[in-house]
């Protein structure tokens, strides 16, 4: 019932975004999806990707079916395609194969066989369906938000030292190869999720079950909160409004050599680039990837780590966000990471203290943004190590309440030694 219930939930959800896209003149999220079943999809890795979750639940002679039925019907694809001098691009096999489980569940299966294949497909699909939401949500708000608040975010800014235009000059000086290495990790993030959430769904085929909480949970709820945000809070960026890429509606072509000034105030931008800065998601969901990490093997624990600093001199280094967007979103991260971990085990007075901890500080953040950003700016020295000592308290609370809740191992009980009798 619950599943059904989120499916139900998902579903008018995605109904809601593809009646409002429509409005708007665009193509819903369902559009999108669909088109990918005969045109070239705009992802090809996610795709695979996401049949890679889907596969959790089946054998491993399905496995290599699936695998080889995905890869034999892209080649059909490329053939086409390269025949009739087509855009290139694979992926459609794997998003045949996961629609042809469904069928297959549908059909060929029955109780807890066709419930768990349904779930592993949902889980596919769903994170398919997240990417193809969130590009729709991002067009929203361009449409929907014709100005922005970028000149407080910058002003409020100048109180970490405006990080952006620092990393802004790191990058430039590191060449093409840190920019390239950068890029890729920036682009394939649901990628390196996907890798986690496979070491933490290994077992899902031997135990006929998914575990209580995984990092696609938060992944998910991340990506369909975050462009909520972008609606209260929008703000495009430096690379857009102090940098090149913003065109005639740059306040001037600052970044990342010169950090703005000038007192701040509410500009008007463009119709087309997104407001998907506060929070920075992909800091959010970076920690996410770093925090599901810490359970695996060496080698998880390191990808997990680098990933979190990529992406950090990512979105910095590239200028697609502010110092305070990257503190909004490692707090706007553990607040629903905490949330999740607290359904799935049972609420406590610890989950409830640290997601009510967490969304304060959240809200204290955006709010002192946009209320006390000139203030900041005047006394960096104050509010700069008081944000870094939020974010930190917010980030002590996660650590010390999951250790709380991480089973206790209970010594072995010593025999007790007899007197010797004399």
């Amino acid at each position: 019932m619950l599943w059904a219930a989120a499916g139900v939930v998902a579903l008018g959800f995605l109904i809601a975004l593809e009646i409002a896209a429509h409005h708007y003149g665009l193509p819903g999220p369902m559009t999108n999806q669909a088109k990918e079943v005969i045109f070239a999809p705009k992802s090809g890795p996610l795709l695979y990707a996401s049949m890679a979750l889907m596969m959790v639940v089946l054998t491993w002679r399905e496995r290599f079916i699936a695998i080889g039925a995905a890869i034999g019907i892209d080649v059909i694809f490329f053939l086409v395609r390269w025949a009739v001098d087509a855009k290139m691009m694979f992926g459609n096999g794997a998003l045949w194969v996961m629609l042809g489980c469904t069928v297959i569940a549908i059909t060929r299966r029955t109780g807890q066989e066709r419930m768990l294949l349904l779930k592993g497909v949902g889980l596919g699909l769903l994170l398919v369906a997240g990417r193809k939401t969130g590009d729709t949500w991002l067009l929203i708000t361009s449409k929907t938000r014709p100005t922005v608040l970028d000149q407080y975010v910058a002003t409020a800014d100048h109180a970490l030292g405006d990080p952006s235009w620092v990393a802004g000059r790191i990058v430039n000086a590191t060449g093409s190869i840190g920019a390239h290495v950068l890029d890729y990790v920036y682009i394939q993030l649901a990628v390196a999720a996907v890798i986690v959430a496979l070491y933490q769904l290994r077992n899902v085929a031997a135990e006929r079950r998914f575990p209580a909480h995984h990092l696609v949970r938060t992944f998910l709820v991340i990506g369909l909160l975050g462009p909520a945000i972008y609606m209260i809070f929008p703000v495009v960026g430096p690379i857009f409004v102090y940098g090149a890429d913003g065109g005639n509606f740059a306040v001037a072509n600052l970044w990342p050599n010169t950090p703005p000034g000038g007192a701040p105030h509410h500009m008007a931008f463009n119709e087309f680039t997104p407001r998907n800065c506060m929070p920075s998601l992909h800091t959010a969901w970076a920690t996410t990837i770093f925090i599901h990490s810490r359970k695996g093997p060496l080698i998880l624990r390191m990808a997990g780590a680098f990933w979190l600093i990529a992406t950090l001199g990512a979105t910095l280094g590239f200028g697609y966000h502010y110092g305070t967007d990257i503190i909004a979103g490692v707090v706007f991260a553990l607040t629903i990471e905490a949330a999740l971990r607290s359904l799935a085990r049972g609420w406590d007075r610890a989950g409830i203290q640290l997601v009510a901890y967490g969304t304060v500080v959240f809200t204290a953040l955006l709010v002192s943004y946009r209320y006390l950003p000139v203030q900041m700016a005047d006394h960096p020295w104050v509010f700069g190590p008081l944000l870094i000592l939020a974010m930190v308290s917010v980030i002590y609370g996660f650590v010390r309440t999951t250790k709380l809740w991480e089973p206790q191992v209970a010594p072995a009980r010593q025999p007790e030694l007899q007197p010797e009798l004399v």
